[in-house]
């Protein structure tokens, strides 16, 4: 994998990247945060032809996504992702966003913790693996909170686009891991991020951290700057 632009170490030239070189490139800074991380086609898309981010993926991205699953706390993805990708339980803690409180079937054994985080309107009830957090909704902060007391600071957003708007929305988004993969799909599938336009006129602000580049997909981190408060 050849570096292309680093902007927060400044410890690295142009040039091809080792494991380790990487490892420290995507580790999460030191007080933690949430990091999305999406891959997306050049046309715009964050789906295949069968509405899976699966059928897009290319070598390089996966070997990021691994390693950023690797140096994560645990993984915070919505329902219906898992459904639609087949998750099954890891290493690494993975916490489902489910507003109706349903778990789904592939997470529902195996090795590996799994937390369900929902609402008190789903009608569950609070236990070590199940989160009430929210009346009518979830309440993404206090999840984000509640990982981060549980000895969990570092949070890789792995999906769905619905999600991301919500913790997009909500300023809980801190980083932003996107690949674009060298290919063209067509159709009118969804983006890496849905829902009614964010920050206002403008949109939400990034600054770029970093930029890779393997085999024509290009790699690339980026910072999400908080919404100015409005007075």
């Amino acid at each position: 994998m050849r570096l292309l632009l680093d902007n927060r170490s400044r410890s690295f030239s142009p040039g091809l990247l080792s494991d380790d070189d990487l490892s420290r490139l995507y580790a999460w800074p030191t007080d933690g945060g949430v990091r999305a991380n999406f891959v997306s086609t050049l046309d715009g898309s964050a789906v295949g032809g069968d509405s899976r981010s699966g059928s897009i993926n290319t070598e390089a991205d996966g070997r990021i996504f691994h390693l950023q699953r690797e140096l994560a706390d645990c993984v915070l993805v919505g329902a219906g992702t898992v459904r639609a990708e087949g998750y099954r339980r890891g290493s690494k803690p993975i916490v489902v966003v489910s507003r109706r409180g349903h778990l789904p079937e592939s997470l529902a054994s195996g090795e590996g913790d799994v937390i369900l985080a929902t609402c008190a309107a789903s009608g569950r009830s609070d236990a070590d693996d199940v989160w009430i957090e929210g009346d009518d909704e979830v309440d993404l902060p206090a999840v984000v909170a509640r990982l981060r007391t549980a000895g969990m600071p570092r949070v890789l957003a792995e999906g769905g686009p619905h999600l991301f708007h919500s913790l997009l929305d909500a300023g809980l988004v801190d980083e932003f891991a996107l690949t674009l993969a060298p290919r063209l799909v067509g159709g009118d599938h969804v983006r890496v991020v849905a829902g009614i336009p964010l920050g206002g006129e403008s949109g939400l602000d990034t600054e770029i951290v970093h930029l890779l580049e393997e085999d024509h997909s290009i790699l690339g981190l980026w910072k999400v700057k908080p919404t100015p408060a409005h007075p």
